[in-house]
């Protein structure tokens, strides 16, 4: 939801996407709404164009593309909002959705996993779990063991 002060959808206190840059659709939504409901626009479409977008950094706009890959049409990214039955409860939705959404996909990348050595209990309950599944399959042979 941007502010007077700062026009534009602020994603991050060093990312603050222009209005300019943001589309808005509306039509009619599905769900409640009662006899307004097939009269009114109340559902919204944000589409922001990630690929044309003068504000991102190159590290970003690559962040953004390889985490949101599945969800970018040509370069740009849309959010839907229906579930609210006033247009402006919709826009603030769809507009939080985008933030968050920009926002988990430029973040950097957490450290990377180091291996480490297996404990030795992990390792012998792992042996006994097989040792212990070996003898239930034995036990359900066709021909007795000598052991019975």
């Amino acid at each position: 939801m941007p502010s007077p002060a700062r026009p534009g959808l602020v994603v991050s206190p060093a990312l603050t996407i222009p209005r300019a840059e943001l589309t808005e659709r509306f039509s009619r939504s599905s769900g409640p709404g009662g006899q307004g409901v097939n009269t009114t626009d109340s559902r919204v479409e944000l589409s922001w164009d990630v690929a044309g977008s003068v504000v991102l950094s190159d590290v970003q706009r690559h962040r953004i593309t390889r985490h949101l890959g599945a969800r970018l049409v040509d370069g740009v990214v849309t959010v839907v909002a229906s579930e609210h039955r006033e247009q402006r409860r919709n826009r603030d939705a769809a507009a939080r959705r985008l933030a968050v959404l920009v926002a988990d996909a430029v973040a950097p990348p957490g450290p990377a996993r180091r291996a480490t050595k297996r404990t030795r209990g992990s390792q012998e309950r792992r042996l006994s779990a097989k040792k212990q599944r070996s003898a239930t399959k034995r036990g359900r042979s066709s021909r007795p063991s000598r052991d019975d």
